[in-house]
């Protein structure tokens, strides 16, 4: 009874007698509203009731709250990081999961407050197994003893096995050229790691200071390690800050990472030694500039009686820029016009086509204007007669009833073909594909001016082709 008393002076204090108070403040300033409200508001009853009512509806709240922060709830901690214990040096472990999810089963305060703390780390302690295959508890430390902690999974077949090394060469690949300004090239690639004492941060680093890096110990399972087929390092390109010719650096957190791959190209789970490197890239920028070549496609085809006077071209050379070894085999580049049925003058844009392992052209189009005029026609006697594409094991000579020279007929306007020498001209026979014998074979010709239509006034030979 007296427990009850308590509680009602405790409510009448604390609740019932503040809401009273609050309702006949409110009473005097809403007189003005309406006539129940102000019947309401005067009667001290009806504030007692209301205030009684608003007291027990905040109980009900709070114990509605109470009730659901005791209620039992669950919270999943997913890709939690595994950490195993064992002698790294001496073996390899097959079977720990990197990460594992963390169910947390408890009242919501509970919870929440674990999942306020610091995550503990999932461990699996092996250092007491040696060689073999074994069932192990992964542990994890409570943060919270009233909360249930589930690991999934919570136990792992692990295979502890011995470690082997071996030594391999590395190469460098480099990745992402495509990326590169494509007026400079990768010239060349030096791994190399610092020598002891110079590895400070911020200190200059100098040439001597770098000791190149030529091999790698490969760590692993024996049999994963006999499967390495080739180690590289992956030198990336777009970590490159602002490229330029010369010497370029990849180093701090830009180092090249090293990595084993089998006969596939697939890359394997091994140890490498070191597993980055730095990495000096030489860069260059191989250039060459040769002529555009004009060549008129079906001139033999142009309206009867006219031939090519001129041809104009915006521009009359193109530099090149690639791989050194691809430039030193280009002397021209060839850009085709189509004249056939051509009646009148003609203006062409084409499009220069990019040879290949040529990464860029410093002009892209060039535009050609092509002028007709009257054609007209001349014999030039004395050009040499030649052989193409005669393979090794023979030689070829004209026959006694053939010729060593060939006349060759050539059309054209008066202005230019007036100008062009019998050493303007070739004539050759091409030998591909022949053998020893006997055998005529049609006359080419060609020249130095694509104006002109050139044809042989003699349209075959005989040539004899010997052994040597």
């Amino acid at each position: 009874m007296k427990l009850i008393k308590k509680i009602y002076k405790f409510f009448d204090k604390k609740v019932i007698v503040p809401i009273t108070k609050f309702f006949v403040n409110m009473g005097n300033k809403i007189k003005t509203i309406g006539q129940p409200l102000e019947i309401v508001s005067k009667s001290k009853k009806g504030i007692i009731i209301i205030s009684l009512i608003l007291a027990v509806a905040l109980c009900y709240y709070i114990q509605g709250r109470s009730n659901s922060l005791l209620e039992t709830n669950a919270k999943v901690l997913y890709d939690q990081p595994v950490v195993a214990n064992y002698n790294e040096e001496e073996y390899v472990v097959e079977g720990i999961p990197e990460t594992v999810d963390i169910t947390m089963i408890g009242n919501k305060a509970n919870i929440y407050l674990a999942n306020q703390l610091p995550t503990q780390t999932v461990v699996v302690d092996l250092s007491d197994l040696g060689v073999g295959s074994y069932d192990v508890d992964l542990k994890y430390k409570q943060a919270i003893t009233s909360v249930q902690y589930k690991l999934d999974p919570s136990t792992v077949r692990v295979t502890i096995s011995p470690k082997k090394s071996r030594t391999m060469s590395v190469t460098e690949e480099v990745m992402n050229l495509t990326d590169l300004d494509s007026e400079l090239s990768v010239k060349s690639v030096q791994l190399y790691k610092l020598k002891t004492g110079n590895e400070e941060t911020g200190t200059k680093e100098e040439a001597e200071d770098r000791i190149t890096i030529n091999e790698v110990i490969v760590k692993g399972k024996e049999e994963t390690i006999n499967k390495v087929a080739s180690v590289k390092a992956l030198v990336d390109v777009n970590k490159l800050t602002d490229p330029q010719v010369g010497e370029n650096l990849l180093r701090g957190t830009n180092e090249v990472p090293i990595v084993a791959f089998d006969s596939d190209g697939k890359r394997l789970d091994v140890e490498l030694v070191p597993s980055t490197v730095r990495a000096v890239v030489n860069i260059e920028s191989p250039s060459k500039e040769v002529p555009i070549v004009i060549v008129p496609k079906g001139i033999e085809n142009i309206v009867f009686g006219k031939s090519i006077e001129k041809i104009n071209q915006s521009a009359e050379t193109v530099t090149l820029y690639g791989k050194q070894e691809a430039l030193d085999k280009i002397n021209n580049i060839e850009v085709e016009i189509d004249v056939n049925n051509l009646n009148n003058n003609k203006k062409y844009t084409e499009t220069l086509k990019k040879p290949k392992n040529i990464r860029k052209l410093s002009i892209t189009t060039v535009n050609v204007d092509v002028s007709l005029g009257d054609e007209s026609s001349k014999e030039i006697s004395g050009v040499r007669l030649s052989s193409r594409n005669l393979g090794g094991d023979y030689v070829v000579q004209v026959s006694n009833d053939s010729v060593n020279e060939i006349p060759v007929i050539l059309k054209g306007t008066e202005s230019v073909i007036s100008e062009i020498k019998s050493s303007d001209i070739e004539a050759y026979v091409d030998l591909k594909g022949y053998e020893e014998g006997t055998h005529e074979v049609k006359v080419k010709v060609v020249g130095s001016d694509n104006r002109v239509i050139y044809e042989p006034k003699i349209s075959t030979v005989k040539v004899v082709i010997i052994k040597k």
